[in-house]
Formats: C-alpha cells, sequence, structure tokens
C-alpha cells in the first residue's frame, strides 16, 4: 500500500510594508506584538535606515537639536522585521511583487508579497504653482540641514556685502503658505534668525525682511480663529509680513512673482504649500482622490484585498465619507488598527473600520511658545508649548533618544544657537564620482 505523500511546513504569509515614517514603522511595530504567537514573514522597505519624527524636523533645523536625536534607527526598533533600505520604483499587482533598488545602483531586486501596506506618505506639493521646483522643501531630515546651511551661508555674505540691494535679497526669505508646517517653521526660523544676528556685527535682525504668503482667506485654518490670531500676533511680532488672499503666480530662481505683478527678490524661498500625492501612487492602477488611495473605512483597498494603504497616501473616510486629516497623530492610530485588521482577515474574521476623534491640534511656535486645543481645551504660550514636547518626546522610540532630546531642550535654555555648517556632499561626495556605477555598493538581498 502506497504511503500518503507529506507535505511540508506551510511556508509563512509575507507582508510587505512600504514607507519609513510613522505608518509604516508602527504598523509593523504592532504586527510585531500581534503575531508573536502566530509569526509573520514581515519586510518593511524604507528609502532610509531610520524612522523621522516630522514634527520636531523644525528645532533640527535650527540647531536646538542635534539632527540625529530626531531620528530612530529603524532595525533596533523592528527586532522580528526584515528591514530593506532601499527606493521601490514600481509594484507587478499581477505577480504581487515590489520592485526596489539601493539609492545609487541601478541594478533592482524584487520582494514578493502576500499582503501590501502601503504607507508612503506624500511629498511637497509642487503642482500648483508654476516653478515650484526653484523653492525649498521642507519634509525631510536633508530639508533641514540644508535650509540651515543655506541661512548661515547667506548671513556670512550678508556680513561683507556692500551693495544694499544685494544685501536686502540675501537676507529676505519667504514661506510660501499659512497652514500648520508653514507657521512651525516661521516660528523656529524667526527665533533662529534672532538668534544668530548676534553673531554678525554687520546684520541687524531689523534688515530682515520675512514675508509669509497664504493664498486663501485664512491664517492657520486648521486652528480656531482666537488661536490662529494668537500665532498670528506672535510671529507679526517678530518682523513677519504675514499675507493671506495673495497668489503665487510664479517662482524663479530667486524671486517670486505675485498674483497683482509685485516680484520679491529673496534668496530663500520655502514651499509649504501643502501635501502632493507620492509618485510612486501614479504608476498604481488603483482609484485615487486627490492623489491618495481610495480605501475602504478598514484601510483596505476594496477591488485589492491583499493591499491596504495608511497615512498621506490613504484615502481614508470617516462616517460621513470625508477624509480623515493629515496628521501623525491618526497615522499612529492607523497603523495599531491596520496591524490587527491584518491579523483578523488572516483568521478569516471582518477587519474593523478606523474610527478616531481627534484629541486636539497643537503647534509650536518657537521662543517658548505655542497654541493648541487638547480635547475642548484651548491653550496657548509656554502652557502650549510644554504640552506640544512633552507629547512629541513620548512619540519617539526609546527611552536614550528621548534622554539625548531633553539634554538638547536643556543646553538650548542656556547657549543660544551655533552658527557652525554641516558641510554636506551628499551624493555629489568626490570620492563617490570618482566610482562607476559597476565600483558602488550593491542593493541587499531580500
Amino acid at each position: 500500500m502506497a504511503e500518503e505523500p507529506t507535505t511540508g511546513p506551510k511556508s509563512p504569509h509575507r507582508v510587505v510594508i512600504v514607507g519609513g515614517g510613522f505608518g509604516g514603522v508602527y504598523t509593523a511595530h504592532a504586527l510585531q506584538k500581534l503575531t508573536a504567537a502566530t509569526p509573520l514573514d514581515i519586510t518593511l522597505v524604507s528609502r532610509e535606515n531610520y524612522f523621522l519624527i516630522t514634527p520636531l524636523l523644525f528645532e533640527a533645523g535650527s540647531g536646538v537639536l542635534d539632527p540625529r536625536h530626531v531620528v530612530s534607527p529603524i532595525r533596533p526598533l523592528l527586532t522580528t522585521t526584515h528591514f530593506i533600505e532601499a527606493q521601490v520604483t514600481g509594484v507587478d499587482m499581477d505577480r504581487r511583487v515590489v520592485n526596489a533598488s539601493h539609492e545609487g545602483d541601478p541594478r533592482s531586486h524584487e520582494i514578493p508579497y502576500d499582503t501590501l501596506v502601503l504607507a508612503v506618505g506624500g511629498v511637497t506639493n509642487r503642482s500648483i504653482i508654476p516653478g515650484s521646483e526653484q523653492a525649498l522643501a521642507f519634509k525631510t531630515l536633508a530639508d533641514a540641514i540644508f535650509l540651515r546651511n543655506q541661512v548661515i551661508d547667506l548671513f556670512e555674505q550678508a556680513d561683507v556685502e556692500t551693495d544694499p540691494a544685494r544685501k536686502q535679497r540675501l537676507l529676505t526669505f519667504v514661506l510660501i503658505g499659512a497652514g500648520l508646517v508653514g507657521v512651525e517653521l516661521a516660528g523656529e526660523l524667526t527665533e533662529f534668525l534672532h538668534n544668530i544676528c548676534r553673531s554678525y556685527r554687520h546684520v541687524r535682525y531689523e534688515e530682515l525682511r520675512m514675508i509669509m504668503l497664504e493664498a486663501g482667506p485664512r491664517f492657520l485654518p486648521e486652528m480656531a480663529e482666537d488661536l490662529a490670531n494668537f500665532a498670528h500676533k506672535t510671529l507679526a511680532q517678530r518682523r513677519m509680513d504675514i499675507r493671506v488672499n495673495t497668489k503665487v503666480a510664479k517662482i524663479d530662481p530667486g524671486s517670486v512673482t505675485l498674483g497683482e505683478g509685485e516680484n520679491i527678490a529673496a534668496h530663500t524661498i520655502i514651499l509649504c504649500a501643502g501635501i502632493g500625492a507620492h509618485p510612486l501612487l501614479e504608476k498604481l492602477p488603483l482609484e485615487k482622490q486627490r492623489g491618495r488611495i481610495v480605501v475602504e473605512p478598514t484601510m483596505r483597498v476594496k477591488d485589492h484585498p491583499e493591499i491596504w494603504a495608511l497615512g498621506d497616501c490613504a484615502f481614508i473616510p470617516d462616517s460621513v465619507g470625508k477624509p480623515y486629516p493629515q496628521l501623525a497623530q491618526h497615522a499612529l492610530r492607523e497603523a495599531r488598527l491596520l496591524a490587527a485588521n491584518i491579523v483578523a482577515a488572516g483568521k478569516g474574521e471582518a477587519p474593523a473600520p478606523f474610527v478616531y476623534q481627534s484629541m486636539g491640534t497643537m503647534a509650536a511656535l518657537g521662543h517658548f511658545s505655542g497654541i493648541g486645543r487638547v480635547m475642548k481645551v484651548q491653550i496657548r504660550g509656554f502652557v502650549a508649548w510644554w504640552v506640544w514636547r512633552t507629547y512629541y518626546l513620548m512619540q519617539m522610540p526609546g527611552w536614550s533618544r528621548r534622554l539625548r532630546i531633553v539634554i538638547d531642550w536643556t543646553i538650548a535654555l542656556f547657549f543660544h544657537n551655533d552658527i557652525v555648517k554641516l558641510d554636506l556632499y551628499g551624493l555629489e561626495h568626490p570620492l563617490r564620482a570618482q566610482k562607476t556605477p559597476a565600483e558602488r555598493p550593491g542593493p541587499p538581498t531580500p
């Protein structure tokens, strides 16, 4: 009598998460905890090997925080997750394969999946204003360091400049967009500029020209009007020229042209005019609204149940069909539920819809000041600044990083911002430029 054929052990379910921001990292972290008994094969793919606490980016740029302290390495955080540092170039949905390559290496490798989680976030919206590619962005650690270097370099030039017109251009800073990102950046930037003026004998704070342009009718529309007025007054006292109902017609190298025809000459133009769709999403044949992937309230793609999405790249409807805002506090909670839903779906159970009532919104304005709403309580000034810092401090994984941040904050209370530029070569480093593509390190093998 022939023996029954034996089958080998079943391969673990493969979950591939694309994106190393709040949504991606916290989804992987939650999955690790939920699948301790029945482990999944979890892979996280991210262009960077660290997790960035984006709300702290403003203080990293001004030098209040060491740039290394606003990031946390992903590998020690996700101990049972396979991490791959690579740029995702495409997704073959028919074969269920993610295509990725390491930066600087033209070769591509494939990462197969059974379940795909898209958490790629968004990019600076450059589709609204012609010439937006000429403006600086402020979304990454490199953006923050680059802006810091540029500001210090402009001060160095202005300190010896004898032409008044050129000096004015060097010391003119234009921020486009008066939402949360623009206002927090303005708060930290005005404080940084005020502090470093003390180090330059021939640059006075009164010579600086700082302009914030908002196309809409309201300054800081995400906040209640009285809180927005407090922020407006705070920045205006620091000589920030705030203009609402002011559309930018185009951006040229070194200048901004307004809809009324006024031309503002400035060496520093920063675009904070909203979040645009990640380029990867444009390649995916999935339903989208406002560039974001449309998902069910459970964060699952309707026609592709093997795909889930969350965070800035997902259009997650609330109870009345409106999308949840693109905020870190929402992404954190979306990640925990999405992880639970993946586990539930694997057991044949129905996933739960995402339902969340915001606990409030906060904004730091620099120099011990802020605004916010916590539950139904409005706070402003020092109290709001302290609550803002405390909340985001606790979002940083690991007490070693938290302690370093607290030390940086404590030192900043007693000393002014330094004026040391952090020299960056990036991909243009001379040693890297001398190597041919074949000589450069290749991508990791998944």
